[in-house]
């Protein structure tokens, strides 16, 4: 009986060798070869001559009017020419390496070939020739390897489709299919592998498309409504006291504040388990969202865990909790590695949060240690949740009996990858920054205008500012940016003090180094701070109004947009300059999106744009899906219309109690086989 699973090794002529060549590319078994689609075509229509550009690949349709000609040169080279007539023109056609096609090739013969076209030298470079020309033929282009030639491929989708396309069920429901006009799947396989014309095509890739956007949603939607059910914890915490909470604040909530507050308490108080993003652009205020969420479950008497990915913001984020909760009764502890590196403190700590007596603990990874146990934790919250693996959030949740889930993250997601990345979980947006910031200017300026940064960066001093520099960025060698950053301090020292002092900070001193340089900057002890990307997340000092990043092509978007908000942290203006010789388009074209908005969403989806998906979807985005057909970025609209049909058709309860569904049995069996989101 046959299945779409049979290994490929059933086709005729699939032997071992070619069962490695074609895993090699990710096709194990029939089905995989039927969803191995070409990634682009070739137009083998005949043109006319008059109508063909330079270079452009054509196919040409002629009589063959000389004899063809092989010479070789150099080593095992050689080259096929022969005169060419097409209508009243006479060009030359070369192959080269392939002197074999001269046995096909005789005069008066009538012939297709296609090639790219050199206008200068009224000659085809020839790639194949065509077996025949039909007007509106297109020949797809297949990944291959050395080990087996795309034509081979090809040859082997055709077998495959003509022996299992019976076997294609369609997993978009009917009625979607009509509301889109949407191909079925056998006609979906069939026009994308062997389109008749450019049309068909297009439209059956457009049929692809949704279906790869909607059975990916269908799946995440499952997922996130499995969430929903599943046993969670019942926080019922005490509204009153969170009421004093937030009116004792020395500032005003913004209304996205508000409402993401109110979206967290709402899922906090379900018993289903709470999986939730929070996001917000730099400087938006989710520390003090996460301060609420967290004071919500020690009034419900649970133990609350915030863990971040640096010591020293979580000395920072400590700190700002201790004075938030100074009058609230609250046990707050800080645990990192240099806590627990003192024998005497960490005994007592751990003791602490076994026995229940520490509510709220501040940490690093030190918390997922295996002697790190609590009493009843409750609720997990993660900052800059990108920073830590999925293994390692995992392990702080099993610390407890299935604890509500928060994490936030200040890098920007665009609605594409939220779409994608995080569909199983609830996301919240703070959208607004706090009244009163003023919009960071920033400035690009040549290298040759560093004297001219400088001049700027004084003036700023004598008004009262503190100063950022970022030192170059050398991404293969942690001791070649330690070089470059202590050649800046040096030149930096040098033109500024004495008259103003300058700090080092780099990731390869101590973490209590870094705290008493950064104690000392917060302190205005030192005046300006020559840094590595170290500062990148967390560092919080309002003072700080200039940041000058030397070579700021070097950097990516998203992490210029990070450090650029460790200035603009209080009321006064504060300035980014950016000092890039871009060697491209694309590195200039990123210094012009940072001059041109401060809005982290924004630049996000620019910086999607610039990179292409390629590079945004690969290891630091990991939990993306890696479609075939689709693209999150190009085809935003329809990834949007799959997920929002997805998410009707789950909520039909009929989804899961009709076993019939081909749907839901191919949801069920995705999850079975691995499908897992974190």
């Amino acid at each position: 009986m046959k299945k779409l699973d049979d290994p490929v090794s059933v086709l005729p002529g699939v032997g071992p060798k070619k069962v490695v060549a074609l895993n090699k590319l990710n096709i194990n078994t029939i089905e995989d070869l039927l969803n191995a689609f070409p990634f682009r075509y070739e137009d083998f229509a005949a043109r006319k001559l008059a109508e063909v550009n330079d270079q452009e690949k054509v196919a040409l349709k002629g009589t063959v009017a000389s004899e063809p000609v092989v010479s070789r040169f150099g080593r095992n080279k050689n080259r096929l020419n022969f005169r060419f007539l097409i209508e009243h023109e006479v060009i030359m056609v070369t192959f080269f390496n392939q002197a074999y096609l001269a046995k096909q090739i005789e005069t008066g013969k009538e012939m297709a070939i296609y090639g790219k076209w050199d206008a200068k030298k009224q000659r085809l470079m020839g790639i194949k020739i065509l077996a025949a020309a039909a007007e509106d033929e297109l020949g797809g282009v297949y990944r291959s390897s050395k080990e087996i030639k795309q034509s081979q491929v090809k040859k082997l989708v055709a077998e495959a489709f003509q022996a299992y396309h019976e076997l294609l069920v369609d997993l978009i429901p009917l009625a979607l299919r009509k509301k889109y006009r949407l191909m079925s799947r056998v006609e979906m396989v069939r026009n994308i592998h062997f389109p008749d014309n450019a049309t068909t095509a297009k439209l059956a890739r457009r049929t692809g498309i949704f279906e790869e956007f909607f059975l990916f949603q269908v799946k995440v939607q499952y997922l996130k409504k499995h969430n929903r059910v599943a046993d969670g914890i019942k926080l019922d915490y005490d509204l009153s006291k969170l009421k004093v909470l937030i009116a004792q604040l020395p500032f005003t909530l913004t209304a996205a504040q508000k409402r993401v507050v109110n979206e967290i308490c709402a899922d906090l108080h379900h018993d289903y388990h709470m999986n939730r993003l929070l996001q917000g652009d730099v400087g938006s205020g989710k520390t003090i969202v996460a301060a609420i969420a967290l004071y919500a479950a020690v009034t419900a008497g649970f133990q609350a865990a915030l863990m971040v990915p640096t010591e020293i913001l979580a000395q920072q984020h400590a700190e700002k909790f201790a004075h938030l909760f100074k009058d609230l009764d609250v046990n707050l502890a800080l645990l990192t590695s240099a806590t627990l590196g003192r024998a005497s403190q960490r005994k007592e700590l751990l003791k602490n949060l076994a026995n229940g007596q520490v509510d709220l603990v501040v940490g690093t990874h030190a918390l997922i240690q295996d002697d790190v146990n609590f009493k009843k934790l409750g609720l997990v919250v993660t900052d800059e949740q990108h920073r830590f693996g999925v293994s390692q959030r995992q392990i702080l949740r099993q610390k407890g009996h299935a604890p509500d889930v928060l994490m936030m993250t200040a890098t920007p997601i665009p609605r594409t990858l939220a779409l994608t990345t995080y569909g199983e979980m609830d996301v919240s947006t703070i959208d607004e920054l706090p009244a009163g910031r003023k919009a960071i200017e920033t400035i690009w300026l040549k290298n040759k205008q560093q004297e001219q940064a400088y001049a700027f960066i004084e003036k700023q001093l004598d008004n009262g500012a503190q100063v950022y520099i970022v030192s170059p960025l050398i991404a293969e060698s942690e001791m070649m940016d330690l070089k470059n950053a202590e050649e800046v301090y040096l030149k930096a020292k040098k033109r500024l003090e004495p008259q103003y002092h300058v700090g080092l900070l780099h990731g390869k001193m101590k973490g209590e180094e870094k705290e008493q340089v950064m104690r000392a900057f917060k302190a205005q002890q030192l005046h300006v701070l020559v840094a590595t990307t170290v500062i990148e997340v967390g560092v919080d000092v309002p003072n700080a109004t200039v940041m000058m990043i030397l070579d700021a092509d070097r950097f990516g978007l998203a992490q210029l947009h990070q450090l650029r908000g460790r200035v603009g942290r209080g009321t006064q203006q504060s300035y980014c300059l950016l000092l890039a010789d871009p060697k491209n388009e694309y590195g200039s074209a990123r210094m012009k999106v940072m001059t041109q908005t401060n809005d982290g969403f924004v630049i996000a989806q620019k910086d999607l744009e610039l990179r292409g998906q390629g590079d945004v979807l690969g290891s630091k985005q990991a939990g993306v899906p890696d479609f075939k057909l689709g693209d999150p970025v190009a085809n935003l609209n329809v990834l949007q219309v799959a997920q929002k049909e997805a998410a009707q058709i789950v909520k039909d309860p009929m989804f899961t109690t009709g076993n019939q569904s081909e749907l839901y049995r191919y949801v069920r069996r995705s999850l079975v086989t691995g499908m897992s989101f974190d």
